[in-house]
């Protein structure tokens, strides 16, 4: 017997009469793509602290937009927000090997950037006058809580003017209020830092957290009755 067609026979017979493919013989297995986790911003430092140069980009990339929002929010003047920006990352460079790894990044970053923002300010003749930017979310329609202006998670239904007009007026009204309630609130409701994280970004204890922010939104109800009477969102 030819010992090829033996072998033939075999592998028919193992396969119940069928002829196996050894291409299709086999399940098909789908290879799933390994999904790379997002390195923390306390590891880009630590790497950047190592001599990985290219990890301080990274940094500055993640929070352009945030921190820069932020400084436009509390200065009032993107020009101005944008020197800052460039001052507190050189800061964060010249600092980073004194960045305790047990800390959390983000919060250290704003530390910087709110203590450059209030040497500005300081250092300027006279507070700045240009509108914050942000957006306003609905109010609460039964309560009018006030509370609700200040938040910027949503537009506002309406009319494209009518939107504008309420967010200039918001605007003007948070950048008339006094530094040290102006920079809380925007921390808390704008960027929503937990109290601990605000209370170490501007060095104040967690009880002086809590009523300074009830103070601020006081602040803001005030105001907002002062210069729109009987004026809510709807």
């Amino acid at each position: 017997m030819n010992v090829s067609m033996h072998k033939a026979d075999s592998i028919s017979h193992a396969g119940g009469g069928k002829k196996l493919n050894p291409d299709n013989g086999a399940p098909s297995v789908k290879v799933r793509p390994v999904m790379r986790e997002e390195p923390t911003d306390e590891q880009l430092l630590s790497e950047y602290r190592g001599g990985d140069k290219g990890k301080f980009a990274v940094l500055v990339l993640r929070y352009q937009r945030e921190l820069y929002h932020f400084l436009v929010r509390f200065l009032g003047d993107r020009a101005a927000a944008e020197d800052v920006f460039q001052e507190t990352f050189l800061q964060v460079h010249q600092s980073a090997d004194q960045f305790d790894p047990q800390r959390r990044f983000r919060p250290w970053l704003f530390t910087i950037a709110a203590n450059k923002a209030r040497d500005l300010i300081r250092s300027q003749a006279r507070r700045p006058t240009n509108p914050l930017s942000a957006a306003i979310s609905p109010g609460d329609e039964e309560s009018g809580e006030f509370i609700d202006l200040m938040q910027a998670a949503q537009d506002l239904p309406g009319e494209p003017m009518e939107r504008e007009e309420l967010q200039q007026q918001v605007q003007k009204t948070v950048m008339g209020m006094p530094e040290h309630l102006r920079e809380i609130l925007l921390l808390s409701y704008f960027h929503q830092f937990p109290y601990k994280q605000i209370g170490d970004i501007l060095d104040i204890p967690l009880g002086t957290v809590k009523s300074r922010l009830h103070a601020a939104v006081a602040h803001f109800a005030d105001r907002w009755r002062a210069s729109n009477p009987g004026k809510l969102v709807s």
